[in-house]
């Protein structure tokens, strides 16, 4: 089952103290120990210096905001960015759209001190970033903690738990680039099913290059059925594996799914508001909870809600809605 945590709820994730003295003299002054805050910790540490060079140059006085707060950072190594402007088409940090850079930065800044305890005792879930979509919602990150602790499947720590007197910074081997809705089926194993039906190698539909674009028809709302929705699913259609689904009917049931041009979160949906999917259409029931009901009559339970990617938002369900048989 997924597990949603708070960001301020998060406490201890990565262990070592970084600590600046005062000199001593001849005279046994006492020692004055201090904890430099989150950015200096990042200027005494060689390897963040890109880091350190992209929160000077990005939009909006991230250097200002570090200072003034309590976050956690997620501080990716001058190998990272490398790696990152090579996989993106930049020659160097300076080619970066400075408002994009700054996005991409606050996706890796968490509010309040998170250390590694609890995301240990967690296992997995979700916490917001200061990153934001169009509309000003905050990003979601996924961290599963089953080898190592991992960020959107796509980050892990190298050194955890370097405290800071604002906060907490941990050394990630990889920059967190902005999660699609994509990212989050894939990161995330209660999805392994629908990644599987999104993939199989006979569509006519490139699902996940669609699912992943920022453009038209994007921003998107996506009903995502975990694993035991898809099992449900075949036990109730008689249908021995996914792979023996006849192809028209798993594209139309994908598709039903997916709602385009719409960034819908929990509290946008209505008493009876119907939804055009880019499949049949669903009806909104929050008579019980929050349900959609598909054309056939089956009722399906919102079990999260506002899973938020910058290209629209992950609603997970517990069965697959289907369209009009």
């Amino acid at each position: 089952m997924i597990k949603y945590l708070s960001k301020l709820s998060l406490l201890a994730l990565f262990a070592g103290v970084l600590l600046s003295s005062c000199g001593s003299d001849d005279d046994n002054t006492p020692v004055v120990e201090v904890t430099p805050t989150i950015v200096e910790a990042a200027i005494d540490t060689p390897e963040l210096s890109i880091l350190v060079e992209a929160l000077q140059a990005a939009d909006g006085d991230l250097v200002d905001v570090l200072n003034a707060g309590e976050y956690t950072v997620l501080a990716p190594t001058n190998d990272a960015f490398t790696a990152f402007l090579s996989a993106n088409g930049f020659n160097s940090l300076s080619d970066v759209p400075t408002d994009v850079l700054s996005n991409i930065l606050l996706n890796h800044v968490i509010t309040g001190t998170v250390m590694s305890t609890d995301l240990v005792s967690a296992g997995s879930g979700y916490t917001k970033t200061n990153a934001t979509n169009a509309d000003g919602d905050l990003l979601d990150l996924y961290f599963a903690t089953a080898s190592g602790v991992t960020f959107n499947g796509v980050s892990s720590v190298s050194a955890a738990d370097v405290e800071a007197s604002n906060g907490v910074v941990h050394i990630v081997d990889a920059v967190i680039g902005l999660p699609t809705v994509v990212t989050f089926a894939v990161a995330d194993p209660t999805f392994e099913t629908l990644v599987a039906a999104l993939t199989r190698a006979d569509h006519t539909t490139d699902y996940v290059a669609t699912l992943s674009a920022a453009t038209a028809p994007s921003p998107f709302t996506v009903f995502a059925p975990t694993n035991e929705a898809f099992g449900a699913l075949l036990i109730e259609t008689n249908i021995p594996t996914l792979g023996d689904i006849p192809l028209d009917l798993l594209e139309s049931t994908l598709n039903t799914h997916v709602i385009g041009f719409l960034n819908a979160r929990a509290e946008d949906l209505m008493q009876d508001q119907v939804l055009a999917t880019l499949g049949s259409s669903l009806t909104v029931s929050l008579t019980d909870g929050r349900q959609l009901i598909d054309e056939n009559g089956r009722v399906a339970n919102i079990i999260v809600t506002n899973v938020q990617a910058y290209n629209g938002v992950v609603h997970v369900i517990d069965k697959v809605v289907l369209p009009l048989l």
